[in-house]
């Protein structure tokens, strides 16, 4: 019987010559061989039962909110979200896997055995293309490879700058207190108020948007923003309330948090205030770093970033407690009312930032507070719960002697991502996230509905401080309050999204994107985290030494004195 490798050396003399690497591919060994297809069945068959865990998890679900999230710091991510990718992703992988490794060890003397480690290499295509079909559509993987090799100018030609706007404060400038809302939407109102749902799981709510102002013209029934592409989870919905401009970058969306700043190119809300003279916390329940959100308060405002991390280290709860992404809004909302005491201390105007956390999917977090209004149903028995504690917060806001001079927003981030919650609602209703203004000293030019998008909340915002913006206009926003037409009303909601999914030269050059650092290995970004546990627990370990010591001196010192009586 020849030999591979004489076989190999006369295929090589001949006149059609194939590159050496590929006959060493051909012939490599066999163990190597099947080795190489276990791996491809494992990889492939783990991308789609991830796809499928998404798809089942998620509604409204986008290409790029995936990429965004597949960078993302894992750190400080829900427990109950990675228990449940565990089971429903991972685990059918590796029992697949298993599977296979079993049938190779078990069934090498039967036929079948040969039969199927010739067809085994057609087992990850399978996966694959079933992976393909699903996102092809369920996530929209056919517009964004179009987007990607598509350019528009719709932001070049409608961005406002706002460093070449004139915006003129009042004298006495107001106090500013903004709520983001984790996963917040007016469907969540009964159909009588405009909502999705036959009952209304945010009562609270719903009142104080009808009694403050929404934007729905006093019609009955609540308004609120639509989210575009680019503002669709939590980081990019903050930037685009605060910025007027969709989180469009030239690198996975989370590998923000490996730059020395966030969109240096851009004014935000944050930058106009502190120019003001405003001093800026932004206070939240779960890790500042996650997604991004330190840096980007740091760089745009320099704001007092109080997360999860700086309320242990201030002793409010146990070193070891953690829930759900780090502490309850209960908490939240009372160390609020603990910062807002400090800031209207100060002289200075405040603007106070808070994110809750308690409704992120999947199912939210049921606290000590949360009732059961609506049986089993967890999710609307925590949107209920929350639509309560912001109500007794805003409640609490109007009787401190500050309210007068006080503007609040309460605003969701995002809709919701939970695909059970929303699976009854029509596919035609139209999806807002949650909107109010609450103790603007002004009111709208035009008594109608506007439709408008979460870009538009940044010039918005600051008319509600009774801040005057020559033109009317911010990024991609359009003041509210005044009779001029947002970007939805003058070009339609769906020509407005379908450019936006579109690459944009501008926005590659507001980021100032340092792509080298974006690949800085995240390993050793673990390590540092891992460092800086390590100096904490040795930093312990010493003080409790020490401790002991002086304990030990204190009783022997007292047990020589009473040896001198």
């Amino acid at each position: 019987m020849r030999r591979e490798e004489d076989w190999i050396s006369e295929r090589r003399g001949g006149e059609t010559e194939l590159p050496g690497w590929f006959w060493r591919l051909i012939f490599l060994p066999g163990y190597i061989r099947r080795l190489l297809l276990l791996l491809s069945l494992f990889l492939s068959s783990l991308l789609y039962f991830s796809l499928r865990w998404l798809l089942s998890n998620w509604s409204e679900l986008s290409v790029e909110e995936i990429l965004y999230h597949l960078k993302a710091p894992m750190q400080g991510a829900s427990s109950g979200l990675l228990r449940s990718y565990l089971l429903f992703a991972l685990l059918p992988s590796l029992l697949l896997l298993l599977l296979f490794l079993l049938f190779f060890r078990r069934c090498r003397n039967f036929f079948l055995f040969y039969f199927v480690r010739r067809i085994l290499f057609l087992f990850p295509l399978l996966f694959l293309l079933l992976s393909i079909r699903d996102s092809w559509q369920g996530i929209g993987l056919r517009d964004f490879l179009v987007s990607q090799f598509t350019h528009s100018d719709f932001i070049d030609r409608n961005y406002v700058d706002p460093r070449s706007v004139e915006l003129r404060f009042p004298e006495k400038k107001r106090n500013l207190i903004y709520i983001y809302m984790e996963s917040t939407e007016m469907s969540f109102s009964d159909e009588a108020h405009g909502g999705a749902f036959p009952m209304n799981c945010i009562p609270e709510l719903t009142e104080l948007a009808e009694e403050n102002e929404d934007f729905s013209g006093g019609d009955g029934k609540l308004n609120g923003a639509y989210s575009m592409p680019g503002s669709t989870w939590t980081m990019g919905a903050i930037f685009a309330m605060s910025s007027g401009l969709p989180l469009k970058i030239s690198i996975d969306k989370n590998a923000m948090d490996s730059q020395k700043s966030f969109f240096p190119g851009v004014q935000t809300l944050g930058d106009i205030l502190k120019e003001e003279g405003y001093e800026q916390s932004f206070l939240l329940g779960s890790v500042g770093y996650f997604g991004g959100r330190r840096l980007y308060f740091q760089s745009h405002g320099d704001y007092a970033v109080k997360d999860y991390s700086y309320w242990k280290r201030q002793g409010k709860f146990r070193p070891d407690y953690w829930v759900n992404w780090g502490f309850e809004d209960e908490k939240l909302y009372s160390y609020a009312k603990e910062e807002l005491s400090r800031l209207s201390r100060d002289g200075r105007p405040f603007n106070l930032t808070l994110l809750t956390v308690d409704t992120h999917f999947p199912d939210g977090y049921v606290c000590r507070l949360c009732r059961r209004e609506f049986g089993k149903n967890q999710y609307a028995n925590v949107f209920a719960c929350a639509s309560r504690q912001l109500a007794d917060f805003v409640n609490w806001a109007k009787a401190q002697p500050w309210y007068e001079n006080t503007t609040i927003v309460v605003t969701g981030d995002h809709p919701t991502m939970d695909h059970d919650f929303c699976k009854d609602v029509p596919k035609s209703y139209v999806r807002r996230v949650y909107t109010a203004y609450i103790n603007a000293p002004i009111a709208p030019a035009r008594r109608e509905r506007r439709e408008y998008s979460s870009f538009d909340d940044f010039p918005t915002t600051l008319a509600s401080l009774g801040v005057e913006i020559e033109g009317e206009r911010l990024g991609l926003g359009t003041n509210l309050y005044s009779d001029q037409p947002t970007l939805m009303e003058k070009f339609g909601r769906d020509y407005e999204r379908e450019e936006l999914k579109k690459r944009s030269e501008l926005m590659l050059r507001l980021g100032q994107i340092d792509k080298a650092a974006a690949f800085e290995s995240r390993a050793a970004k673990d390590k540092e985290e891992r460092e800086k546990e390590r100096r904490e627990k040795e930093r312990k370990k010493k003080e409790k030494r020490e401790s002991r010591r002086e304990s030990g001196a204190s009783q022997a010192g007292g047990g020589g004195e009473k040896e001198g009586e």
